[in-house]
């Protein structure tokens, strides 16, 4: 028993030293050229790993998610299917239906009609891409960005789905990408957290967008999303009360920790320790983030390429402005979510609305990292969590008319980081039903967002409760023909 509490001190004083040594985990590799013997123990699993990191030289630092909640439909966005126009009305063939499964809102229908999209499509770019008239914006930067045709999940309602694209599982209390990208890599900027969170909803139906999917997990508590907020304080209580000066809140932490370190030298608590980290990074988050959200010296150009609604904190465009200045400013991992895709009914009218909402701003984000030669260092994801099928649930009409959950087949699009432009891979069958080319799984995404942070998916785990875990579970592989 001595034995162990000892080998516990000991891991516990060589993690303290490492995490003032560097903010990430993947510079512990200076670790052990300063102490050759840092990592000849082997009860610390964990620390093998993260001496490796990165694995190999990244091709990207930063990732911004442009997460499009509730599933925009790919028929209406990127993947044009002129046959379903021409077969419209007509029943999907059980040949290419097969054994899909139905979710509980079109289960009790007796027809499937095929339903073609209400709007046009015009190719752009070399690529010779198919964009929907709804995002000329995006059509504009379309030699950027590599178009994903073939994504398929395992998952076909939208909380397991989004859970599934964002940790890995589809259950809670894993860890999100971003906080795995946290616990490898670290942040660039000690005064700002390493994986930012930003929410907007758009004028569609919206799903629901839980703290879960910003969760650490089992990870250590510092490695937590940090949501940002549209009201008067970005980040909740974040401001010292009005009763308290600078100087008292600096000793308040200081007694904090002098505290938190005896409870430490009794228990070896590492929550302990992580709590003081947080302590310690609200307090310097106190000058960083009134910074961050001030755009009053965005130059005019900036403001209209975003669009007017930069100017309105909480709204996508606002987001976008923002996840550009954090990410510019060292934050690993931005993510946002946008809410309102989910369109089982009058699809035509609300997708142009929800698309109105997203386009400008999207491609605004690319252009604007690419102007600031940020874009080659920034991977920047646009997608939602599954598809939409190509039959129309409950009356179908030419101008009115709805799509249920589609896990086969849908369409998200990257661009900077290591990614190929001016790209689509992936192709799906004439009725946009099936994949018939290069499919690619969530845990293929995964593997391929970590392989450009630097990152091989399969050598990047942590152990608990007597298991190895990882981000892409027991399954993935680097989708190498988009890296550039």
């Amino acid at each position: 028993m001595e034995k162990e509490i000892l080998e516990e001190g000991m891991n516990h004083n060589r993690r303290k030293f490492l995490s003032r040594l560097s903010l990430g985990v993947g510079s512990l590799a200076l670790g052990s050229l300063l102490v050759p013997d840092l990592f000849s123990g082997k009860s610390e699993a964990e620390d093998a790993m993260m001496n490796a990191l990165p694995h190999f030289a990244p091709k990207a630092k930063r990732v911004i998610y442009l997460f499009q909640n509730g599933a925009p439909s790919q028929l209406e966005s990127f993947d044009y299917k002129p046959e379903l126009i021409k077969r419209m009305g007509e029943e999907l063939p059980e040949s290419i239906r097969g054994t899909q499964r139905l979710t509980g809102m079109t289960a009790g229908q007796s027809s499937f009609p095929l339903v073609g999209s209400n709007y046009k499509f015009n190719q752009y770019g070399e690529s010779r891409a198919w964009i929907s008239e709804v995002f000329p914006h995006t059509a504009g930067i379309v030699d950027d960005i590599c178009i994903v045709k073939s994504m398929h999940t395992d998952a076909i309602n939208h909380d397991p789905a989004l859970t599934f694209f964002q940790t890995g599982a589809q259950v809670g209390n894993r860890p999100s990408m971003g906080s795995w990208l946290s616990y490898g890599l670290g942040s660039e900027n000690s005064n700002l957290p390493a994986f930012s969170v930003l929410l907007s909803r758009g004028r569609g139906n919206g799903q629901g967008v839980y703290s879960k999917l910003w969760s650490n997990g089992f990870l250590d508590a510092t490695h937590q999303g940090v949501q940002f907020s549209n009201s008067e304080d970005p980040v909740l209580y974040l401001k010292d009360p009005e009763s308290m000066s600078r100087s008292e809140r600096r000793k308040m932490i200081d007694q904090i920790a002098a505290m938190n370190d005896i409870s430490m030298q009794q228990f070896n608590d590492p929550e302990i320790a992580a709590k003081v980290k947080q302590y310690e990074m609200a307090y310097r988050m106190q000058t960083a983030v009134p910074e961050m959200t001030d755009i009053s010296k965005e130059p005019e150009s900036i403001i209209k390429l975003y669009g007017p609604d930069c100017l309105v904190p909480g709204t996508y465009a606002a987001n976008c402005l923002l996840a550009r200045k954090l990410s510019e400013s060292g934050v690993r991992f931005v993510q946002l979510y946008h809410q309102g895709w989910d369109q089982h009914g009058n699809l035509p009218n609300e997708m142009r609305l929800q698309a109105e909402d997203v386009d400008q701003a999207s491609a605004a984000l690319i252009t604007d990292l690419k102007q600031r030669g940020l874009l080659d260092e920034t991977l920047v994801i646009w997608g939602g969590e599954f598809g939409r099928t190509n039959y129309c649930q409950g009356k179908i009409q030419v101008d009115n008319y709805g799509r249920d959950h589609h896990p086969r087949a849908f369409s998200i699009w990257m661009a900077g980081g290591g990614v190929k432009s001016g790209m689509v891979y992936g192709e799906t069958d004439d009725f946009g039903y099936n994949i018939s080319e290069n499919p690619v799984h969530v845990h293929d995404f995964q593997a391929t967002v970590l392989h450009l942070m630097g990152i091989d998916h399969e050598r990047m785990t942590y152990k608990h409760l007597g298991r190895r875990y990882r981000l892409t579970d027991v399954s993935g592989k680097v989708v190498k023909d988009i890296i550039a």
